[in-house]
């Protein structure tokens, strides 16, 4: 791949993605797949101003190695360090870019009730010292290709041809491969930003779904929550891209209010495993039944990681027609296949889609219906066929979506 088109790409994700702010610090979680490429993106956020450029590096195979040798017990204990890390950060606030690299297969194998516990006894010491930062800070998950990850893609390509394939793919789904990326985000963003706002005038109660795959759904909103999309803001009023690549525009949905079943229609990747073929059946707001072809109990893990996961935190509106769904490729990485088409979350949902979040604590937000988790997993539900249409306070029907895309 071209190094100038790298530099607009790696100048993307530190100007428009986390948007730089003159001596903020800036904390890079990368990989060890593209080193080349981090640098290309630690430079960029030096240029925009940042004081203090950091990289958290992670090695996935280390990881699995990790989860089958240590004891629970050690690996469950949030070290001392640790914690003032966490702490100096909430303190501090830094800018944080995640560089998503990991191969999807990854971690299988690996003893799954291991890593839940795991992460059910760390969540309670990490959480208030997250809560301290949530809305103050900018954040931005992007991608770079990892070896494993683009020989998942492509199978059928050398090491070579592969990594440079899913190059070419993650720059053109990112709007990142033209000759002002930054320009091409400020277009997308306007857009993102009308519908929004059409949304928004609605002041919907309800979101009914429909496809013949099986998904008969329909899901309550809360009516002080407002769609949104694209660019965000933080408390303070800096403007970020949380995701490259992005084509959603989004809810948080209230809490206890969801029904019938929802058929997913790609791969999820989760904890380094793919979930294939499932579905999963809502009653009063909760998760009753899941059902999946593989990993079928992995799924089941998912949602009984606390009392939240079996819970909705998100609604998502993705066109069918979306560069990624028309690349004709599934990543096998949920930040690209839930930016293919419509998808849902469960686990957490978004304070910043409360209006007024910013005068609002997180508790108040969380009465309002915005659900807590520690988890928060994305499934795609996007069809040919799907249709979505919300309904007013007054049982008035708007389409929102017919045949998979955009009705208005």
């Amino acid at each position: 791949m071209k190094k100038t088109v790298l530099q607009n790409y790696a100048r993307l994700i530190a100007r428009k993605g986390v948007n730089v702010q003159k001596n903020q610090d800036v904390v890079i979680r990368a990989d060890l797949n593209q080193p080349e490429f981090v640098k290309m993106v630690a430079e960029e956020c030096y240029k925009a101003g940042a004081r203090l450029v950091s990289v958290d590096w992670s090695y996935q195979p280390m990881a699995k190695v990790t989860y089958r040798h240590c004891k629970t017990s050690v690996l469950s204990k949030v070290e001392e360090w640790s914690i003032k890390k966490l702490e100096h950060r909430a303190d501090t606030l830094p800018a944080m870019i995640y560089l998503e690299s990991e191969d999807p297969d990854g971690l299988k194998g690996i003893n799954q009730k291991k890593v839940a516990e795991v992460q059910q006894k760390q969540y309670p010491i990490i959480k208030p010292i997250r809560d301290r930062m949530e809305n103050k800070y900018q954040w931005c998950i992007a991608a770079v290709p990892g070896e494993k990850w683009a020989k998942k893609v492509f199978p059928h390509l050398r090491k070579s041809a592969a990594i440079e394939k899913l190059w070419e793919m993650i720059l053109y789904t990112s709007r990142a491969d033209g000759s002002d990326p930054v320009a091409a985000w400020d277009e997308h963003n306007a857009d993102l930003s009308a519908r929004c706002k059409y949304l928004n005038s609605i002041h919907a109660t309800e979101l009914r779904y429909h496809s013949s795959n099986g998904t008969d759904f329909k899901v309550g909103l809360i009516p002080e929550a407002i769609f949104a999309g694209g660019e965000e803001g933080t408390v303070s009023g800096t403007l970020y891209n949380p995701n490259i690549p992005s084509e959603e525009v989004y809810t948080s949905p209230m809490r206890g209010k969801a029904e019938g079943t929802v058929v997913a229609t790609r791969p999820l990747s989760y904890r380094g495993e793919l979930i294939e073929n499932f579905s999963v059946t809502f009653k009063d707001g909760k998760v009753t039944c899941v059902k999946a072809e593989k990993n079928e109990e992995l799924l089941r893990s998912m949602i009984s990681m606390d009392e939240g996961a079996s819970y909705l935190g998100e609604c998502a509106l993705v066109p069918y027609d979306s560069p990624i769904r028309n690349s004709e490729i599934t990543f096998f990485n949920t930040l690209f296949d839930e930016n293919a088409c419509c998808h849902l979350a469960l686990g957490a949902g978004f304070e910043n889609c409360i209006e007024g979040f910013e005068t609002k604590t997180l508790e108040e937000c969380h009465k309002l219906g915005v659900n807590d988790s520690m988890i928060h997993v994305d499934f795609m539900i996007g069809s040919p066929d799907l249709s979505i249409d919300a309904v007013d306070k007054d049982g008035k029907l708007y389409p929102i979506f017919r045949d998979g895309n955009w009705a208005f």
